[in-house]
């Protein structure tokens, strides 16, 4: 029989604090500083072939001569953060409280390569109306390493559907982003009966092989699904690395920082507005090297790069399913997002659907007053 302390100590809520030892910021400038650096392509200019070498040394220059972490460490400490043990793994996560007597909770879920640094600038003005939650997915900073294989969408969507029971949360809302959005969308199936609604974005839906998808498309959406295609086509590269073979990446992004620094930076000026030359023209540089850091300071490169892998291998992921029964609201960035209704609605009970003339896939960071409103107005005609 499991010993009764042992379980309330596992079950335990620990509040957590962002202290980074003065040792890791100096151990950080001098690897940026003694970076063996690889050269461009003679004659290829642009981010066809990865990030330019030219922009890649003045943003590693930047980070470690401009950039002051200790200055975001103290907004991330606004929070009220805390770690709690769920399936023999750290999951951390802030927690706002609205000052609303009849607020609902709302649980943030973050995309790769983000980190509830992703939600720094909708958490105060959500808490107005809900009582924020926000994660660090398993493996990603805070909530890494890893403390095992099996991660897969739907353990994660359990973990986070325990963590929302735990704080005392029988009825709760659900945002996800990009990857978050997957998991959102298992939380609905596993507790219908306990998420209210699921709010969207970055969100992407596939085809079937019935050709009939295709019919009577509105060229907005063949837009998206040729946008859909290039990235399978052109961008899937760090997919198929960290599907597969994560542990040979993780080497790496580990030792060097500029990796790190570069293997992110890619993502973000790939995934948000098209309408942006870099990637600091769509979210600010600052958040942008925060993220960064936390996955640098926290060493989880390797693990956030295995939960592609446990995608990837899940049996489970990829069979038919039912379609979701719980309300779901789904917000599309049109530069950038490649959803499509019809194939939403047949996985989803799709009952909001909106679109951006602006934005990426980081729409909480791009965006966020869009956000802010779409959600306020989604959660607001539920029943609660």
């Amino acid at each position: 029989m499991e010993n009764s302390s042992n379980t309330a100590t596992a079950t335990a809520i620990r509040p957590f604090r962002i202290e980074i030892p003065q040792a890791d910021l100096d151990d950080l400038r001098d690897r940026l500083a003694r970076t063996r650096w690889a050269a461009d392509v003679p004659g290829v200019a642009g981010w066809t072939r990865g990030v330019p070498a030219d922009y890649l040394r003045g943003l590693a220059d930047y980070w470690a001569n401009g950039f002051d972490w200790r200055t975001a460490e103290a907004r991330l400490n606004e929070f009220p953060q805390f770690v709690t043990e769920v399936d023999g793994q750290d999951i951390h996560f802030a927690h706002v409280r609205s000052a609303r007597a009849d607020a609902t909770a709302l649980l943030l879920i973050h995309d790769w390569p983000g980190s509830f640094v992703q939600f720094v600038d909708v958490i105060e003005p959500l808490s107005r109306d809900f009582h924020i939650v926000v994660t660090d997915t398993p493996g990603v900073g805070f909530s890494g390493p890893l403390s095992g294989p099996g991660w897969t969408t739907g353990r994660i969507a359990g973990a986070f559907t325990e963590l929302m029971a735990r704080l005392g949360y029988a009825r709760y809302g659900v945002q996800g982003n990009g990857g978050g959005a997957w998991i959102a969308g298992e939380m609905g199936r596993i507790a219908p009966e306990n998420v209210i609604g699921i709010h969207v974005n970055g969100l992407v839906t596939f085809p079937s092989e019935d050709p009939a998808d295709f019919a009577g498309l509105t060229e907005s959406e063949q837009s998206r699904l040729a946008r859909l295609q290039e990235f399978r086509d052109d961008k899937m590269g760090f997919n198929a690395i960290q599907s597969t073979r994560p542990q040979t990446l993780a080497y790496g992004l580990h030792d060097s920082p500029v990796g790190q620094l570069a293997w992110i930076v890619e993502k973000f000026k790939e995934w948000t507005d098209t309408a942006s030359e870099l990637p600091e023209d769509a979210v600010d540089r600052d958040t942008l090297l925060t993220d960064i850091s936390l996955y640098w300071f926290t060493g989880t490169a390797g693990s956030s790069a295995n939960l592609y892998y446990e995608m990837a291998h899940d049996k489970g992921a990829w069979a038919p399913r039912e379609r979701g029964t719980v309300p779901t609201a789904v917000a599309v960035a049109l530069p950038q997002d490649v959803a499509i209704r019809r194939f939403a609605e047949r996985d989803h009970n799709v009952v909001r659907w909106t679109e951006f003339e602006r934005g990426g896939n980081f729409l909480s960071l791009e965006q966020p007053e869009l956000l802010i409103g779409d959600v306020r107005e989604f959660f607001a005609g539920l029943d609660r």
